[in-house]
Parts: structure tokens; sequence; C-alpha cells
């Protein structure tokens, strides 16, 4: 079995690793205080490499390619904790080019490669607990849905042009795709100790054209599992990248920093705690490039992503926490990037479902 990147993918890898280190090393805190969260300069770059078109046909300004491409990118930008829509953007665009009409394709698809047109998922219902300001309904009105209804955080929603946004119709679970500044439609930041911006969308009587369903009417639930096996995938690969991270900064760390006139990584305990890291890495690489592959090549894999995403959800908690332990209390300072990674971590490890949520999904799919 053939574990290595073909030549183009290896390519890719160093290219964007050498780009992203050259150009956005520092950028996640740079831009975390700001209203956007990251940069235009940078979007417009990654548009120019044609990073947003990876997986996306050539007869809509695409470079095609395949989903393992897509996720060897993903990873480097999770090592430098690049800021931004990327993910929710590229999971869409292969939503839209899976499932939407010619029109819808041609509609939208070159204009997300192009970076003039970003969309982002909004996929999460308050709980019973916690009802939304608005009450869910969608009305018919003749060919048109009105729509009422709320999602919690949406991520860059504030710069996002357009959003996912799944309903119950007469017909059943429906997907729409939402203008952000369509009539109705309004954003409320949340706090997040990560540096992605989240949002509260709430929708009070916005009018979707039928043109802007996804897919049939009816048909959401097979589009909302795709989007989160995407979702969830990506998310892997961003904690791969996020704990090969850590590892090498720590293990650098521990090499140079001394006590009792010796480097702290000759004690056993932190050479230990360095190897559970290592170990970690391995796996999450190992279960995230094969359920990218499966992915790639169209086999039924749900079962692989969730072991991959529960897998990289429990290492970004394992290996950031003893990454801030060995750093001791710089670990945890503004000057020093442990403490973005640390937050990053905790963060994306909860983004299109936690470890235990993909546990159930495993369960389920070994008919337990």
């Amino acid at each position: 079995m053939n574990f290595m990147f073909s030549k183009s993918q290896s390519m890719l890898q160093k290219s964007a690793k050498d780009f992203l280190v050259k150009e956005c090393k520092t950028m996640a805190k740079e831009t975390e205080n700001t209203d956007k969260g990251y940069g235009d300069k940078l979007w417009n770059q990654m548009a120019e490499l044609g990073w947003m078109g990876i997986g996306i046909p050539e007869e809509y300004s695409g470079l095609d390619g395949n989903f393992l491409e897509l996720m060897v990118l993903i990873e480097q930008m999770g090592r430098i904790q690049l800021p931004g829509p990327f993910i929710q953007s590229a999971v869409s665009g292969f939503t839209i080019n899976k499932f939407g009409s010619d029109i819808q394709k041609k509609k939208f698809l070159p204009d997300m490669v192009d970076g003039k047109v970003i969309i982002t998922t909004a996929l999460i219902k308050p709980s019973h607990e916690q009802i939304g300001p608005v009450k869910e309904s969608v009305k018919k009105e003749n060919k048109d849905c009105i729509l009422n209804g709320t999602r919690l955080f949406v991520p860059f929603a504030n710069t996002a042009n357009m959003f996912i946004y799944f309903a119950d119709t007469e017909k059943g679970d429906t997907c729409f795709i939402i203008s952000t500044d369509a009539p109705g439609v309004n954003l409320t930041p949340l706090d997040s100790m990560g540096t992605d911006k989240l949002f509260e969308v709430t929708l009070e009587n916005v009018e979707v054209s039928s043109k802007n369903i996804l897919g049939k009417e009816g048909a959401g639930k097979e589009i909302s599992d795709y989007i989160n096996n995407l979702g969830a995938i990506s998310y892997s690969a961003y904690l791969l990248g996020t704990i090969d991270a850590i590892l090498d900064m720590t293990s650098d760390y521990a090499k140079t920093r001394k006590q009792f006139q010796r480097p702290i990584g000759s004690f056993q305990v932190i050479a230990h705690q360095l190897a559970e890291m290592a170990l970690s890495v391995e796996q999450v690489k190992y279960l995230t490039y094969f359920a990218s592959w499966k992915v790639a090549e169209k086999m039924e894999c749900a079962k692989e992503i969730s072991m991959a995403k529960a897998r990289a959800s429990d290492a970004a908690r394992d290996v950031s926490l003893f990454g801030v332990k060995i750093h001791g209390g710089i670990g945890i300072i503004d000057e020093y990037e442990m403490e973005l990674y640390f937050r990053n971590a905790k963060t994306h490890a909860l983004a299109f479902g936690d470890a235990d949520y993909h546990r159930e999904i495993i369960a389920d799919n070994i008919k337990l």
C-alpha cells in the first residue's frame, strides 16, 4: 500500500507551506481583534494561486483536482493557524458543485473561485432549552419561501456574501442559499475563545426564491450529511496541522530550555509526554488521510470521517495541553504563539461535531 503523496501533491504541500510561512505566520494574532478576523490581501492572493478552485471543474473556472489535495492544503493552514472562512467556503463550493443545478453552478462557483463571493454554513439550531429569538417557520408564497429562524455559531457571517441554511418545508428538510444582506437577515456577534468570528444569524420573514433551493425540495438530509462530513474531515486536517506545529514548537523548546544544567527534554516525564504527542500526530495523520482518500475516490466513508474527527478532537485537547504544560508560564502569555494554538485547538475540536458526537456515529456504523 502506497502512503506517499504524488509528485503534484508534494509540490502543493511545499509551495503552500512556503507561501503561508512567508505571508501570514503572525496573521492570526494581528487580525484577531479586527472586525473581519483575516486579511483581504491574503484572501485575494490565495484566489490568485487557485486555492479556491481545487476540486471545482474547469468549466466553472476551477482547477479540477480532488478532495485529497484540498486536505494537503488545509493541513498547512492549520500549521500556521490561518484565519478566515476558507474551510466553510471550500465545503460550500464542493456542495454546490455536487448538488446544484447547472444554472446555480454558473452563478456561484466562478465568483467563489475568484474569491469575490464567500459562502459560509449556518447549520446549528438552538436547543429546546435555548430557544432562539425568532420562532422557526417556513411559509410558501407562490414559488418563494418566507423563512423565520435562528442559527448559532455561524463562522464569518459578517464577511460572507451568502450562507447555506436548512429548514423544514412541506416536503421535508430543504437546503437554501441565502444572501447575508437580504431584508430580515440579522447578525449578532458571539464571543469565542478562538480566532474565528462567530455569529448568531436570525431570519425574520426572509423571502428566498425557489431558484435558491439547492438540490430538490425535501432532499436536505443528504446535503446536510454531505456538508457535515466534508466539514468534519476538513477540520481534522486543520487540527492535524495544529497539533503537528505544537509538537514541533514544544520539542524545540524542550531541547533548549534547561533545568538543573540539562535540557528539560532529557527528563523522562517530559520525553514521554512528547512521545505521546508524536503518537497522537501520527494517528490523526493516518485516519485523516485515509478518510480523505475515500472521499476523493467517492467511497462510503462516514465511519472513517468520524474516526478521524473524533481522534483529531481528542488529540487537539491532549496535545495542546501537553504543549502548554511543557512550556510552563510562557505557554499562556499573549506574546508567545502557544496560547493561540491552545485556544484554537479547543474551539476547532468542536467544529462539525466534537469527539463524543462522532463516537455516536461510529457506534451506529458498527451496529451497536
